[in-house]
Order: C-alpha cells, then structure tokens, then sequence
C-alpha cells in the first residue's frame, strides 16, 4: 500500500523536459521582447541608443531567468547530499575512486 503512494508521477519526466525546454523559449522571448521595446523606443525618440537599452533589458532578463533556473534546480538536487547512494562522493570526492583503481 505504502509503495503506491510514493511512486512518481506518471508523467514527471515529462513535465521537467516541458519545464527545460521553457526556460530556452523564455531566453528568446526575453531577448525578442527587450529588441521590440528597444526598437519602439527608438521609433518613439529617434535616438539609436534606446534600441541598444530594450536589447540590454532583455539580455538582462533572459540572465535573470537562467539565474532563477539554476536556484529550482539547486533547490531540487540539495537533498542528493544526504542520499547514502552519493555519500562516499560527497565525503570523498572523486579522488578516491582514482586512488582506489591504481
């Protein structure tokens, strides 16, 4: 009874490929979208710089996704520490593994 209740969803791997692959389409759509205000603003002012600010915004949007990506995943993966499967890795490190076939 306790072993269906901790099987992992049907569809989980699934969802974290969708949620990956979000993060690559949100990447260009914060680039398009910064591209699009810069080059109203242009339109707007005339001046080429403010094309340059919106493509700065979405490069620093696109950073801020990716930043925000890899503080999920490190939440995620920050319980692995503790798993007995990865503790002779997490004490040893890699070294040892290397030691140990010389």
């Amino acid at each position: 009874m306790q072993e269906e209740l901790e099987e992992k969803p049907k569809h989980q791997d699934k969802i974290a490929a969708l949620d990956n692959l979000s993060l690559g389409i949100s990447i260009v759509a914060a680039i398009l979208i910064g591209f699009g205000i810069g080059y109203g603003l242009k339109q707007l002012t005339g001046y080429t710089w403010t094309l340059w600010l919106g493509i700065a915004w979405g490069i620093f949007a696109a950073g801020l996704n990716v930043y925000k990506a890899y503080k999920r995943a490190q939440k995620v993966y920050e319980g692995l520490e503790n798993d007995p499967r990865y503790a002779h890795r997490a004490k040893y490190g890699d070294k040892s593994f290397d030691e140990d076939e010389n």
